[in-house]
């Protein structure tokens, strides 16, 4: 780009009882929900207020993060459907603030991922995001690699193949990961398994390995450069270590360049700082591998008591 003022930062707030983060910051929204299906109203109103309200999901307390322009270098997107928040990409776009698109596609069988968008409608999302906004401003995510009765190592390999080879041309990175068995994963595995019968495993550090390897040439033959988020025990060659909040990948897209440091939130994550502004529990897909919701009702009905207008992606009586 052309001409393009970068972020100068932003003066901290007088306190009110909320905290506020020291700008220029790079905004995830967000790896808690998915706020370009579900919320992109809400966003739309943060931005055109300046500022987001977040509650601290380890302690509740409230803090706010500083949307205007030159507090945040540029935003990253995390979603399984992007369609419904196109208008908020092109406004970021049309005003020269950079933005990077996570988008989710592994085409699991419904009783695994309840209300995502079909595999066909993702593929040419992702198609369409990268002829609109550029190649390095969308990522495939194949993550998380859960193994089930449905899907089993010889799925993944036959469904990766097939959906790198749709993606090729289009995208220059897919990250992967295996599932990791957090509690409220853990639990809604069980009552897949109760309920409809559907075992999963959890396999052992050799067998992901050699799957991953395998799955990462199968995307280096596809031109798409294979990365691994946050499991540093599991990498082989081909892949890399992914950075999921990228300032490198959004310095590419901006035109300039975004200084951040590193400072990821687990073990082995090399992401860059940046905050969130979603909630857990908030998201309705319904998938039963999410490490973000307890519950699939719970999620939906704070989804429905969700206010697009609120400074709080949920009410603080709801987080």
């Amino acid at each position: 780009m052309d001409h393009i003022t970068p972020p100068t930062g932003g003066t901290a707030l007088a306190s009110d009882g909320v905290a506020r983060q020291a700008p220029p910051m790079i905004v995830s929204a967000s790896y808690k929900t998915d706020i370009p299906a579900f919320y992109g109203r809400w966003f739309r109103n943060r931005l055109d207020a300046g500022f987001a309200d977040v509650v601290n999901p380890w302690g509740g307390t409230p803090f706010r993060v500083d949307l205007r322009r030159e507090a945040v270098d540029g935003f990253v997107f995390w979603t399984r459907n992007a369609a419904p928040f196109l208008e908020e990409l092109d406004r970021l776009s049309a005003m020269a603030w950079p933005f990077v698109v996570q988008v989710t596609m592994t085409g699991y069988p419904r009783a695994l991922e309840r209300s995502v968008i079909p595999t066909e409608a993702a593929i040419a999302q992702i198609r369409a995001l990268s002829r609109r906004f550029g190649r390095r401003s969308v990522v495939w995510r194949y993550d998380p690699i859960l193994i089930t009765d449905l899907t089993e190592t010889e799925f993944h390999r036959a469904q990766f193949a097939e959906l790198a080879r749709a993606l090729s041309g289009s995208l220059d990175e897919v990250t992967l990961s295996f599932t990791n068995i957090y509690r409220k994963t853990g639990a809604n595995l069980e009552r897949l398994r109760r309920e409809q019968g559907i075992a999963w495993r959890d396999p052992e550090d050799p067998e992901k390995r050699a799957l991953l390897a395998e799955l990462g040439l199968l995307a280096r033959e596809a031109g798409i450069t294979p990365t691994l988020c946050a499991q540093p025990d599991l990498l082989a060659d081909p892949l890399v270590a992914a950075a999921c909040i990228d300032a490198r990948r959004l310095s590419d897209v901006a035109g300039y360049e975004i200084a951040a440091v590193t400072k990821g939130n687990r073990p082995g994550c090399l992401c860059a700082q940046s905050r969130d502004i979603g909630a857990y529990d908030s998201c309705p897909h319904g998938c039963v591998y999410c490490y973000a919701v307890g519950r699939p009702d719970t999620a939906k009905r704070k989804h429905r008591a969700h206010d697009p207008d609120g400074g709080f992606l949920m009410a603080r009586s709801l987080a």
